[in-house]
């Protein structure tokens, strides 16, 4: 009989991260929503890059987070807001502009499989509180506004048909259609959640909603939970694990419990003793935003680099798409999404089902080299190197590796107790993998 979980902490925490999670690896995440319409923001800094919070949320990059950034009163966003619909134009105005009249769901799934994505999270709910999911408990829902579908329910049966898992995001923690206070603190963050039972349980019945209807294998929650749901927490979660023992979930529920942890751009937890995941954008924003393109979007090499960091120190990657209004994703974010595939369809053995080795990452003169094992082989890959012809001393490697790109022209050598690399020249300055036998 397989085990059955009960509704305390002591139970919950002896839920394991499941073996298809440690698995796969790379997820898309998608931001999707009323916000998308407007598609503002100011890019600006990566979060937790600067200390000054209040210069942050003046400044957010951050486009879903339009509705907060115009009633901060000031700052980019709210210059472009009163200039362009005028301040007597309310938020909620954007859902009945929202068509999604180009959206193609299948699309979607098959570009992120070619991506090499082994799991997808919607966003069925941001701060803003609108929710693109069908919900007894709200009328602000893309099925009675704006596209009028569920995209909730389309895009899981279109992931599903594929070999991808299907997660869902939901933020419990903020909803402006609750509170009006605008947000200037994540320090000072209970100042806005909602203090209500009312609350917590509005928050606590979506969620089963979701989890019941749609039955995702991964359940993201955002900023924290409500705290008069602490309680209700604990009968979802033993809930959810009961009905799908490979279900999943983050760590954002205040410090009542966690899955695995998540880093988000330079804040948060990246741990080799727990599984944690990163997440960030193609650029500095979550949401489609207008004034972002390929100059201020990472570098595929960039976005490759990250994948292999993450993979060999315990970490999975979870790479966010922001959709336009219509549906589409943008070409500089299709771009770099097929770059990732590319570099996978050669190279994925080093990355997927894998687990971290002994060795952690370690800078070297020309690169920086990073390991991944499974079973009877270990990979070596190098980040940051040049495309010029270069060498690379590996202290401690005494195996005779091979590329697994066959393009890659390679020497190796023993010398003083660890393999010297002498790679030639090539067309890119992409990130290299190598397969040898035995331990690392």
């Amino acid at each position: 009989m397989s085990q059955r979980y009960f509704a305390n902490w002591e139970s919950l925490k002896a839920h394991p991260i499941p073996k298809w999670y440690e698995d796969c690896k790379l997820g898309i995440f998608i931001h999707w929503g009323i916000y998308s319409v407007p598609a503002f923001a100011n890019p600006s800094w990566q979060l937790g890059e600067i200390p000054i919070e209040k210069d942050w949320y003046i400044n957010n990059p951050y486009a879903e987070w339009y509705a907060n950034s115009v009633r901060v009163g000031e700052g980019p966003t709210y210059e472009h807001h009163k200039k362009t619909y005028g301040l007597d134009f309310p938020y909620e105005r954007f859902a009945d502009m929202w068509k999604a009249e180009k959206w193609e769901p299948e699309k979607w799934a098959e570009l992120f499989q070619k991506a090499g994505a082994k799991y997808v999270v919607l966003v069925t709910k941001h701060h803003d509180g609108f929710c693109l999911f069908p919900s007894r408990h709200t009328d602000f829902t893309s099925v009675q506004r704006g596209p009028m579908r569920d995209i909730t329910g389309e895009l899981s049966d279109a992931v599903k048909k594929t070999d991808m898992k299907m997660g869902l995001y939901y933020s419990g923690y903020l909803n402006w259609t609750f509170d009006d206070e605008p947000v200037f603190s994540k320090k000072n963050i209970e100042t806005y959640c909602s203090p209500t039972y009312e609350y917590a349980d509005f928050v606590y019945k979506q969620c089963m909603e979701l989890i019941d209807t749609y039955k995702p294998s991964l359940f993201w929650n955002d900023v924290g939970w409500p705290k008069q749901g602490e309680e209700h927490l604990k009968h979802l979660l033993s809930h959810y694990y009961n009905t799908n023992r490979d279900a999943v979930v983050n760590d954002r529920f205040s410090g009542f419990y966690h899955g695995f942890l998540t880093k988000e751009y330079k804040s948060g937890i990246a741990s080799r003793e727990q599984k944690w995941e990163m997440c960030r954008g193609l650029g500095l924003s979550f949401g489609y935003n207008q004034m972002e393109n390929r100059t201020n979007a990472i570098s595929s090499r960039d976005l490759i680099a990250l994948l292999v960091s993450t993979v060999a120190n315990n970490g999975n990657l979870l790479i966010n798409v922001g959709p336009k209004a219509d549906g589409t994703i943008p070409d500089w974010q299709e771009e770099l999404l097929l770059a990732l595939g590319d570099w996978l369809k050669i190279n994925g053995e080093a990355i997927y089902d894998t687990r971290i080795t002994g060795r952690e990452s370690l800078k070297l003169e020309n690169a920086v080299a990073h390991f991944t094992g499974k079973e009877d082989s270990h990979y070596l890959m190098l980040t940051e190197a040049p495309k010029e012809a270069f060498t690379a001393f590996i202290p401690g490697l005494i195996k005779m590796p091979e590329a697994l790109d066959s393009r890659v022209k390679v020497e190796a050598s023993f010398e003083n107790g660890g393999l010297r690399l002498a790679i030639s020249a090539r067309e890119n300055d992409d990130p290299l993998a190598f397969r040898f036998q035995g331990p690392a």
